[in-house]
């Protein structure tokens, strides 16, 4: 075979590669890519987290002394509430 011939058949297997398919799948895979990220897997809506108590006071509590308290917490939002952390309570000392 000659370098001619050689470099003939380059040429053509490059002519062959299916360009058009190659840029559809692409076309497709932005497409979900950027639907996606806009609703966030939420379904386009907005979730939003509300307690029933701001604040919980129970006053002085001698060391050792155990109270308990209940908090409802409810999705006022549209969306599903997740968590990427877990949730943590946060204990404040009084004035």
């Amino acid at each position: 075979m000659t370098k001619k011939n050689q470099k003939y058949r380059k040429q053509k297997r490059r002519k062959n590669f299916p360009w058009l398919l190659a840029a559809l799948g692409g076309g497709l895979l932005l497409i979900t890519a950027i639907l996606f990220a806009r609703n966030g897997g939420s379904g386009g809506v907005t979730p939003s987290i509300a307690v029933d108590q701001d604040k919980i006071d129970y006053g002085y509590v001698k060391f050792g002394e155990t109270r308990q308290f209940a908090i409802k917490v409810t999705n006022s939002g549209d969306g599903t509430l997740r968590f990427k952390e877990k949730p943590y309570i946060e204990v404040l000392e009084g004035c």
